[in-house]
């Protein structure tokens, strides 16, 4: 089933290594380990199921034979393709954000089995996650493996002499997003807090916490930057996300001020400039989470609502209404 996807173990020098899948698109995320003396070593994320978890362990293993055992395996947020792993390094020291701990209880494992059993039972997200990733992987060796040890705010860890930095930088893409520094390399893996070559999408938010985030990496002393999904880089995709996230919560701001619902704002804001970006639908929950903030709260689209008007966006509606509309009209 995954043969098809490039999935490939890169040697970043200084004893760090990145596992990089495919072009970053649902689902298919990015691992990391770090290897100090004394045979200590370290994983950043596991994968979306059991067989590419599997794999990216072997991989690790034949570079650093230390990596027969995970000594600490540090989890950037709760997303199952960063964490539906974890059971395949149960006896490891799982560390997590608190927030990242919650919402694995919210939401297990099982759950995203439930929904590929029974995706009508789902609704719009059950036919979401069936079209994006239902159809890309196998979910019958997922597990439910959550941190068992947790931090707020920042932590340090020594793995095998060498200093590794965790800092929190939730809530944004989810509720308890951290970052993974290592100093000495000059490195730093960000889990979810950059998307390189694929529009974000943010589940939690506020966008303004996540535009901080941003900022935060691009005041570290890194020259390598290991994102959520995509290709390894340096701090030019950081800073093209960042302004990509300016550009949502401007050009949603003017969209609000000018009467537009959450839903026509998702189709008004205008994204030349990243056209070339994966995954373009994810701008519709990226405007609803701006109006949300807006507003107090008082426009709140659920999950449903929105995988339902990205749905939409992704089939290529040229509007968010179902019915008769004078959208075109007005355009014309």
């Amino acid at each position: 089933m995954y043969e098809d996807t490039k999935r490939e173990l890169q040697e970043l020098g200084n004893g760090l290594y990145a596992w990089v899948q495919g072009d970053g698109s649902w689902g298919w995320s990015n691992s990391g380990l770090i290897a100090g003396e004394d045979d200590k070593v370290l994983m950043v994320d596991t994968l979306f199921t059991g067989r590419l978890t599997q794999d990216v362990l072997d991989a690790y293993r034949r570079a650093v034979p230390a990596a027969n055992v995970i000594d600490v395996l540090v989890n950037t947020h709760s997303n199952g393709d960063h964490t539906y792993g974890n059971h395949l390094v149960k006896g490891a020291r799982i560390i997590g954000s608190t927030a990242c701990l919650e919402e694995m209880e919210e939401r297990p494992a099982s759950k995203v089995q439930e929904v590929i059993a029974n995706p009508e039972a789902f609704g719009a997200y059950g036919q979401f996650f069936t079209e994006t990733m239902g159809s890309r992987f196998d979910f019958s060796d997922i597990g439910h493996l959550p941190p068992n040890e947790t931090f707020d705010g920042t932590m340090s860890l020594t793995i095998g002499g060498r200093t590794v930095e965790l800092t929190e930088l939730g809530p944004a893409h989810t509720r308890g997003d951290i970052v993974v520094h290592v100093p000495d390399a000059r490195t730093v893996y960000t889990g979810d807090i950059v998307f390189h070559g694929g529009h974000p999408i943010i589940w939690a938010g506020p966008i303004g916490n996540w535009i901080a985030a941003c900022e935060f990496i691009l005041g570290l002393d890194v020259d390598t930057v290991v994102p959520g999904h995509g290709a390894v880089c340096g701090k030019g995709p950081v800073k093209d996300l960042r302004d990509y996230l300016v550009s949502v919560k401007t050009q949603a701001t003017k969209a609000h001020e000018a009467g537009l619902d959450w839903a026509e704002a998702a189709w008004e804001v205008g994204y030349a400039e990243f056209d070339s970006w994966l995954d373009r639908e994810r701008v519709v929950a990226n405007v609803a989470n701006v109006y949300k903030e807006l507003t107090n709260g008082a426009v709140n689209p659920t999950r449903e609502e929105i995988m339902a008007q990205m749905l939409r966006y992704r089939h290529g509606a040229e509007c968010a209404h179902d019915g008769p509309c004078d959208c075109h009209a007005k355009k014309a």
